[in-house]
């Protein structure tokens, strides 16, 4: 295991391109920002680069699902939908040779629109919200439609960060954790609120090292008057002197500039999850699964291997000036995923 230890990161305060012309990493572009302000500008690297949009919005009740990915020799546009009160479980996946019409965007507000016979997938945003827009027509014998309206207001601050592994291999993520939403999900003659939940946008550009390892820890909830919002990760970052923590209270981030612990049972993902940082005591948080997604995919060389599950968060974290905000029980996700991609 890396050697845990506290960043020097930088905050970026201005807009920049991701890349230099030649295609290698912009080194100015490196650091984090609490708005969106890089061009993911992308270029040669052939059939290396990955780009994705990953939408999930969740209440107490329900999650849904939507992403659009492509890593260049292949796209993939996939949706599911989870009835935690019935285990109801679905997803649908519909794979694309080289990215065919897996179209997505330099910036962060980049409309997404995908077409197929077996689903359209649509990601719209105007005006500080972002509308989703599902519909498939055989979804588990029933036709499913999405209608969702996710909010960003104004002064609501979001997680942005480059992870530099070197000039030809990095990453820019967005991580957007704790947006209003309003809206439902419709299967067959049922009909599911979704208004009053969470939106969260995990957005990635970047090329990557063939094998990769993660933890992620997403979460959003209330505490009193208090909005909370988590993203926590782990292993990709190792090493690179940035990483992906942050916690968001009412609409206001802070950085989390230090590596977490992550500690689950391997042979067992449904048991508590501790999450920590090490040197400090500004995230200690227990995560509690009470449902479990997994997913495993090979074709020849290349493959990943993910665990996904669902559950409520207890714990206290610290934002930048040291205040102590405590919680329990507010929903979301934690996973490991091994990728050779």
């Amino acid at each position: 295991m890396a050697k845990l230890k506290s960043y020097n990161e930088p905050e970026l305060t201005k807009e920049v391109n991701l890349c230099l012309p030649d295609g290698k990493l912009n080194r100015d572009a490196v650091g984090w920002s609490k708005q969106p302000l890089h061009n993911c500008n992308l270029s040669g690297s052939p059939l290396r680069k990955k780009r994705w949009n990953y939408w999930a919005v969740s209440n107490e009740k329900y999650l849904f699902s939507a992403t659009l990915t492509n890593l260049d020799y292949l796209g993939l546009a996939f949706a599911y939908f989870i009835d935690f009160e019935t285990n109801f479980y679905h997803e649908l996946t519909i794979p694309r040779p080289f990215g065919r019409g897996c179209d997505l965007g330099n910036y962060v507000e980049d409309d997404v629109v995908f077409e197929d016979e077996k689903m359209n997938m649509a990601f719209l945003t105007s005006r500080g919200r972002t509308g989703i827009k599902v519909d498939c027509p055989n979804f588990k014998g029933e036709v499913l439609t999405a209608d969702l309206k996710v909010s960003r207001p104004a002064d609501h601050e979001t997680l942005n960060v480059v992870i530099p592994w070197n000039e030809k291999q990095f990453q820019f993520t967005s991580k957007q954790v704790d947006l209003p939403v309003e809206g439902s999900v419709k299967v067959g003659s049922k009909v599911y609120d979704m208004t009053g939940g969470f939106g969260c946008l995990d957005y990635g550009r970047g090329i990557w090292p063939f094998s990769s390892f993660w933890n992620w820890a997403s979460a959003a909830g209330t505490a009193g008057e208090h909005t909370i919002g988590l993203n926590l990760g782990a292993g990709w970052t190792d090493g690179t002197g940035m990483n992906e923590n942050g916690v968001c209270i009412n609409g206001k981030l802070s950085k989390i500039s230090e590596d977490l612990v992550f500690e689950y049972n391997e042979r067992n993902f449904s048991y508590p999850w501790s999450i920590r940082t090490k040197l400090s005591d500004r995230v200690d948080v227990t995560f509690e699964p009470f449902f479990k997604r997994a997913a495993k995919n090979k074709v020849l060389f290349i493959g990943s291997e993910m665990t996904q599950l669902f559950g409520r968060f207890s714990g206290t974290v610290k934002d930048e000036k040291e205040n102590s905000y405590s919680f329990e029980n507010i929903f979301g996700w934690a996973e490991e995923h091994h990728a050779r991609w």
